[in-house]
């Protein structure tokens, strides 16, 4: 299945014009046609439906991605001990390297969620992961920082490896192009939801954004079947991929069908994460997904091999949050959904240290 794709550069050419407030939006939105209220109520649509929504932005082309990932690429292929100079379990792997073996699947610690997997169709079942994900992952913050937060830790210094003279830049300037994609979504999600046209980007302001790739060793682990990212939900509020040069992406539809990502060149893929969730009273659910090595991945693989490239499979995903210190609630007319007890108040930051703490990225040496 393919994706819908969301061509957003004729809203970028209207967006700073449209007004905040509900009521001049509302006239606005008459005065400019019927397009721009069509097109903001598909992009909510699909999220609501697919949980999943590919993106064209003009301001991130595919040559942007290609130097993020052969960075990226050259990193990875480090020795493992160089890698772990950048590691900071003492910060709950918020910043620097997550090595292999640490990030457990959601749906290896989640009995509720085992128990939602067994009632599935088998041909909808995801892989089941061995243990903990077989892939690194770098993270990376994108965006100012709060000078006063409760979660410090959440907001810490990044790491940046020796030997990459060009890393801050190129993964600052790949992070910056992909939130302003990711805000442009938000926006016109928010109006596509009759909520007004800041009400998501208002809250993300100085948010813990990380860029966060992860690579993956199809070198070492290129067996059909090899669970690299098992079976989970993003904890943030919107998840934002380039595309990545090996296939092994599957999402879950709201309507439980089980679908292999295929993302044009250059494009963007946005997934929801369990902060929107919380946001919408449900009306959007986290997309679940995973990364497994396909048929598709081998057939990449090898290709690869034959041209003498990298076979590190990186994708280049930055999560986009809700400022620590804000409060996830039901916004707007999402207070009043029969759902909206489910999500009780609570501060992003906190919220976030529950969630990591399930999958194995707090708690490590001696922090509680």
């Amino acid at each position: 299945m393919d994706i819908p794709v969301i061509d957003l550069t004729r809203y970028l050419e209207i967006a700073d014009k449209l007004s905040t407030d509900p009521v001049k939006l509302s006239r606005q939105l008459g005065e400019l046609g019927p397009w721009l209220g069509e097109l903001c109520k598909e992009v909510s649509r699909i999220l609501r439906e697919t949980g999943a929504l590919v993106v064209k932005d003009p301001r991130c082309s595919a040559d942007d991605n290609d130097r993020f990932i052969d960075m990226m690429e050259k990193y990875f292929e480090r020795p493992p001990e160089f890698k772990r100079l950048q590691e900071r379990p003492q910060l709950h792997y918020q910043v620097g390297v997550t090595p292999e073996g640490v990030e457990v699947p959601r749906s290896l610690v989640d009995e509720e969620m085992q128990e939602e997997l067994k009632a599935m169709p088998k041909e909808f079942q995801p892989s089941t992961p061995k243990g903990p994900d077989r892939k690194w992952r770098y993270m990376w913050r994108v965006g100012p920082r709060p000078l006063n937060t409760h979660f410090k830790e959440l907001n810490s210094e990044p790491v940046i490896p020796e030997g990459f003279p060009e890393w801050k830049e190129t993964m600052d300037s790949w992070g910056h192009k992909m939130i302003s994609a990711i805000e442009a979504v938000a926006e016109m999600a928010a109006i596509g939801f009759g909520l007004p046209k800041d009400a998501f980007t208002s809250i993300m302001k100085q948010g813990p954004h990380l860029l966060a790739p992860t690579g993956s060793d199809l070198g070492c682990y290129g067996q059909e079947g090899t669970v690299f990212a098992g079976y989970h939900y993003d904890l943030n509020f919107l998840t934002i991929h380039g595309r990545s040069r090996f296939p092994g992406l599957n999402i879950w539809l709201r309507n439980g069908q089980k679908v292999g990502v295929k993302v044009p060149l250059g494009c963007l893929l946005i997934q929801t994460g369990k902060q929107i969730e919380w946001l919408t009273a449900g009306d959007c659910i986290a997309g679940m997904h995973e990364v497994v090595v396909t048929k598709r991945t081998i057939d990449a693989v090898k290709l690869a091999s034959e041209q003498n490239c990298s076979l590190w499979r990186v994708s280049s995903t930055l999560f986009a949050h809700i400022a620590s210190d804000a409060v996830l609630k039901p916004l707007g007319h999402f207070a009043e959904s029969p759902l909206a007890s489910k999500y009780p108040p609570i501060r992003a930051g906190e919220f976030v240290e529950q969630e990591l703490s399930v999958i194995n990225l707090k708690g490590n040496k001696g922090e509680s």
